[in-house]
């Protein structure tokens, strides 16, 4: 994989884009874009976690199908889900029908309902990195950071699941909390490194 590719609109963007247009719009709209809002990161770190140990263009092209079979990922409403909720998922062809992450999805919604509103979006953006060096291929962009192992610590800690480190660093990255576009890429932005 090259470390940038140029697509067909003349603009360079980090390698990992490919050439799959969806992908493109969303390195270039929402990747390492600032993101806040209780339901919008409940939304990130539950598609993060249907993504572990799959491509997130996989994920990505199936995000209408969860947004619909999560009633829009609303923690209070996920958070009523019951056993006849859970069938309906594992029969949804629209997303991953992978028992467990239903089930830490639903158990996830239950943890955040309970909290105040804006408590999930405090805890994620405490864990805001200072601004790192510049990245220059994709080999400098870790998997995981201290910062990461220590937010994952935090949400387990509190009962949530499917949240390791390197969940928790892909929504560190995709909710803008660290800028890990690569330099030369049309969306590097010098500000937010060192």
């Amino acid at each position: 994989m090259d470390d940038l590719r140029t697509g067909p609109d003349g603009l360079r963007r980090c390698g990992w884009v490919g050439d799959d247009a969806e992908y493109r719009r969303y390195h270039d709209e929402e990747w390492g874009v600032p993101l806040h809002g209780d339901r919008a990161l409940f939304e990130k770190l539950s598609l993060e976690a249907f993504q572990s140990g799959l491509s997130w263009i996989t994920i990505l092209k199936r995000r209408p199908g969860f947004r619909a079979a999560f009633s829009g990922f609303e923690p209070a409403v996920v958070a009523a889900y019951d056993g006849g909720d859970v069938e309906r998922l594992l029969a949804d062809a629209g997303i991953i029908r992978n028992r467990a992450k239903v089930l830490a999805t639903i158990a996830n919604a239950r943890i955040v309902a309970a909290w105040e509103p804006g408590a999930l979006d405090a805890l994620i953006w405490s864990f805001e990195s200072s601004p790192g060096p510049a990245r220059r291929t994709l080999a400098d962009v870790p998997a995981t950071t201290e910062a990461s192992v220590s937010l994952s610590a935090e949400l387990r800690s509190r009962g949530l699941r499917f949240v390791g480190p390197t969940t928790g660093y892909a929504l560190m990255q995709s909710a803008g909390l660290v800028h890990d576009h690569l330099a030369g890429c049309h969306r590097f932005d010098p500000a937010r490194v060192v």
